[in-house]
Parts: C-alpha cells; structure tokens; sequence
C-alpha cells in the first residue's frame, strides 16, 4: 500500500476500462487504486472515465471522475474544489492529458502549434498552479508531469508536439526548484513508444511500426502498464529524495 492515505488527481485517465487497451492515465489510476490511493479521475472523454471510475470502486477503491479540459483554468478550480469536498485534501496530481500531431515544420499550421502548446504546456501549468495550494496545506507532495523521449531528442515530424514536451520538461525543473523546500516534489516522465490507444492505429500497421522499432535497442514497444510504474514510483515516498528530474522509460531508444 504504497500510496495509503493519499489523494491522486490524474488528468487523461479515461483510458482505464477492464477488456479494453489502457493508456498512461487509466493504468496508472488502476494501480494508484491497488496501492491504497484515493483518486480524481478526470479526462474530456466521459462515457469512459465514468465506466473507467466505476470499475475501481468495484474493485473497493474510492475513485471519483470528473470532466476536464486542462486548458480551462476554471475547469481547474472546479476540479481541485471537488477534489477537497470528496477527500479533504491532494497529495498526488500527475498531468498526463495529451493529444499528437505528426507535421513537420513547414506543415505545422498555427491552429496544430497553438493546440499542442495550450494542452500540453499550458494545461500542465495550468494543473500545477491550482494544485500546489492544496498540497502546501498538507506539507507536501509529489506532481508528475507526462513529457516524452519527444521531448528530449528531434524527429521528422511532430514539430509542436516536440516543442510542447519540451516545454513540459523545462517547467518541471523550474517549478521543482521554487517548492522543493515546501516539500512538493516536480517530476516528469518521458515515456518511449508505447502501445496505447492513441498510437495503436499507427503502430498496428507493420510498415510504420518496423522502422520504429529499429530505433528501440529492446526491440519492441512499451505497454500502459510500464510506464505508469514509473509514475508509481514518483508518487510515492520511495521517491522522497527526487525532484526535478526526467523519468526515461523507453527501452534505450534516447541512450543512442
């Protein structure tokens, strides 16, 4: 029970429903679940966060949904409000709400570019901002940012999406250092390619599978699960002496 007593909030965590292909958010929420936490989930899909929530507190967890747009600062207010009232209190938020964008530079529109920034940056500081009162009131905390290898080494493509994680992985590091002696611990995680269900259209295709996986020394792809044991980890008080760092997990693909 690594996370007993504790409060999660996980933003992108409709992609937890039992017989179906999970993402970062849903697997993570299943496991914070095992592991004792109380949880907020919140995505912008609310047909499957409600199922995904439902099936935690089947399994005899407390396990809340709400809906989420992370680029909505009063969507934010509402939730860490909501948050309080059910729980009294936030212990954990991990900021993994994400969409993709495969353009390279010349083809990036500024519609693509400002979507990307405004979900992926700006909701992560959005998230961040709203949730370090509440953390501060209990003496502490641990916030997990979801960047990506993309956000710490080029490719062909997803110009706006590389730039976005980026961002992610910078503002981790400032906000780290301003609130490491409140306590409130700031990491990211920057997962490599995963099977999730954002990315199994592209990767069911074994052309544009084979040439990825060329670029990935362990020769295969990641599943949900992997990478929310990472996440585990930051959550928890065996991270007690780690902020401001990155969380690669993605089978040596970056260490080339």
């Amino acid at each position: 029970m690594r996370l007993e007593n504790k409060v999660a909030l996980i933003t992108g965590a409709a992609t937890g429903v039992e017989g179906e292909l999970m993402g970062f958010g849903g697997s993570t929420a299943r496991l914070f679940a095992k592991e004792g936490a109380s949880l907020i989930l919140t995505d912008i899909n609310e047909q499957s966060g409600l199922k995904t929530a439902a099936q935690i507190r089947a399994l005899g967890a407390n396990a809340e949904f709400l809906r989420l747009d992370v680029t909505s600062e009063a969507d934010w207010a509402r939730a860490i409000e909501r948050t309080i009232s059910h729980f009294s209190q936030l212990d954990i938020l991990v900021n993994n709400a994400g969409t993709g964008a495969e353009t390279d530079v010349e083809n990036t529109t500024l519609e693509i570019w400002e979507d990307q920034m405004a979900v992926h940056a700006k909701g992560t500081f959005l998230g961040t901002k709203a949730a370090i009162p509440e953390m501060r009131k209990v003496g502490g905390g641990s916030i997990i940012n979801m960047s990506s290898c993309y956000g710490i080494v080029g490719s062909w493509t997803a110009t706006a999406y590389h730039a976005a994680k980026g961002a992610i992985r910078l503002f981790t590091k400032a906000a780290a250092v301003q609130y490491a002696k409140e306590g409130i611990r700031v990491n990211s995680v920057h997962p490599g390619y995963s099977i999730t269900p954002a990315t199994a259209g592209v990767y069911d295709n074994p052309d544009t599978a084979a040439p990825i996986l060329a670029r990935v020394p362990m020769g295969r792809m990641a599943v949900a699960e992997e990478i929310a044991h990472g996440i585990l980890y930051l959550a928890s008080e065996e991270a007690s002496f780690v902020t401001g760092t990155e969380l690669i997990i993605d089978g040596g693909m970056t260490a080339q």
